[in-house]
């Protein structure tokens, strides 16, 4: 009997052993969403002023892509981030802020009542990336900014696939970094700072070059502080089972509001600066130094995320993805995009930029690293987009993609196998912004603008390989390629079910 019970104790421990050692064989995923980070921002894609060495040191070690798309605004680019499928078909198009509830934009009222919170919810049938790889053992977190849904509605993240939230439901509320609260899970979490509206002006009885009357749009408890705390807790406690981290930092999104060090740091690098007054977002007396000390809080940020999977022991089985939701953001909200060159080799002011279809506005910095997987140092010309990653985590999981998508998967070609499926064009619609479409099509770029405002539909036709910043409209010329884009978008656009996303110029 004791040889029976020895042998079934070793069969029970061999058993174990070979289940823990399958489930930690799945790697862990990190997704660092940036917010509002132009293709330029980051030292590995040419930035010259703003220092980037931890998202650097990612792309040291892994693999820089640089013809990733994601789209122009923040929430239908999280949108097509989590579920995979393109703007044409998606359930939110636009930034949709529910206004049919109150008012929202009233900060001390969204403050006192939680019902106006948030943006329009995404349904509850959607199947997002979470959802997915919960169903395939991960432990799945999300911490930052969410943007699809509201409290108390099927659009928070804990009804869409995360086992833990901690963060910013509501997108408008990180328009100060200084805010009353964040969530965690389904609950409120009071922060100690007073509730501002952040679309102020500066006084003008007050002298602007005095950095002391900027003190009052500085509080103490500053949110992406609580975040990355947050983040390496959970990686803390979820180290030792296959885990996916969603980290969609509200950095760089102005507010311009950034830590001391960092602001002083960048004042004494860059010299003294106009200030800029507010008017949309809290006035700040340095803004460039504060812009650039935002994405370096956020690198360091990347840093600390790095050191934990190392303190923990699995950082060679963690998949680190790095990419931004949209362009830089424009002029008169005190961005100055033209001094940093934040668009890299694309045009990024106002009209190129965020909000736009242009390739300033949706190309983005994409880095994935994961060590002895990925080719450290290479670089991917492959044109690719946000809704891939869906299809990707899927085939890196040997199981089939939902039905239904639009993006592939990238796998093979991040570990440096021959990559078989490609685009053949990607379709973007923005209702916002006049009303625009896109399609990009191997070299071809076409788009169209002004669609509700004009009811435009007259094509631009741009070749990217002559023309990165898209100044010379050559559809006359090549009206054989403009017909077939014409076709593209009429295949790929679905009337929307939100009729605020409608573009009568296009509808059937």
């Amino acid at each position: 009997m004791k040889i029976a019970f020895s042998f079934i104790l070793l069969w029970t421990i061999a058993i174990t052993s070979f289940s823990q050692t399958a489930s930690n064989s799945k790697p862990n995923i990190i997704y660092i969403f940036a917010d509002d980070m132009g293709y330029g921002d980051v030292g590995c894609y040419g930035q010259q002023k703003i220092e980037t060495p931890n998202i650097d040191a990612l792309a040291k070690s892994g693999m820089r892509f640089t013809q990733h798309y994601a789209f122009p605004v923040c929430a239908p680019s999280r949108y097509l981030l989590m579920t995979g499928i393109h703007s044409g078909k998606a359930y939110i198009r636009g930034n949709d802020e529910w206004e049919e509830r109150g008012d929202v934009w009233n900060f001390k009222t969204m403050e006192s009542n939680p019902f106006l919170e948030g943006q329009r919810p995404i349904p509850d049938s959607t199947l997002t990336i979470a959802e997915v790889l919960k169903g395939q053992g991960y432990t799945t977190g999300l911490i930052g900014k969410w943007g699809l849904g509201s409290p108390f509605t099927n659009g928070t993240p804990n009804k869409q696939g995360f086992d833990y939230f901690y963060g910013f439901i509501c997108q408008r509320q990180d328009h100060t970094y200084y805010s009353g609260h964040l969530w965690e899970n389904e609950n409120r979490v009071p922060l100690n700072n007073k509730i501002v509206d952040p679309q102020i002006t500066f006084p003008k009885n007050l002298d602007p070059l005095d950095e002391k009357n900027y003190e009052v749009y500085q509080q103490k408890d500053y949110a992406p502080d609580f975040l990355i705390k947050a983040a390496l807790n959970f990686i803390d406690k979820n180290s030792d089972k296959p885990f996916f981290l969603y980290y969609p930092s509200p950095l760089p999104h102005v507010s311009l509001q950034a830590p001391e060090k960092w602001v002083d740091y960048y004042h004494q690098k860059f010299g003294d600066e106009q200030p800029y007054l507010g008017g949309s977002y809290f006035p700040c007396r340095y803004p460039r130094a504060t812009y650039a000390a935002m994405i370096s809080t956020l690198d360091e940020q990347v840093g600390q995320l790095v050191q934990e999977l190392k303190k923990k022991g699995v950082y060679e089985n963690t998949i680190i993805m790095f990419c931004s939701d949209n362009g830089p953001s424009f002029g008169g909200v005190g961005v100055d995009g033209p001094f940093f060159n934040s668009g890299g080799p694309f045009k990024s002011e106002t009209g190129w930029g965020k909000g736009f279809v242009h390739e300033g506005g949706i190309r983005e910095p994409f880095i994935v690293s994961w060590p002895g997987k990925v080719k450290a140092g290479s670089t991917s010309d492959m044109i690719s987009a946000t809704i891939d990653m869906m299809p990707t985590f899927c085939d890196l999981l040997h199981i089939a993609a939902p039905k239904g998508i639009d993006g592939i998967s990238i796998l093979p070609e991040i570990t440096g196998k021959k990559q078989e499926q490609q685009h053949p064009y990607l379709y973007f619609e923005y209702p916002e912004y006049g009303g625009q479409q896109a399609v990009r099509m191997g070299n071809w770029k076409g788009v169209i603008l002004n669609i509700k405002k004009d009811n435009n539909t007259t094509m631009q036709l741009y070749d990217l390989s002559k023309d990165i910043q898209e100044q010379q409209d050559v559809a006359n010329e090549h009206p054989d390629i403009v017909k077939k884009m014409q076709n593209i978008m009429k295949k790929e656009h679905h009337t929307p079910e939100v009729s605020t996303f409608l573009m009568p110029a296009i509808e059937e």
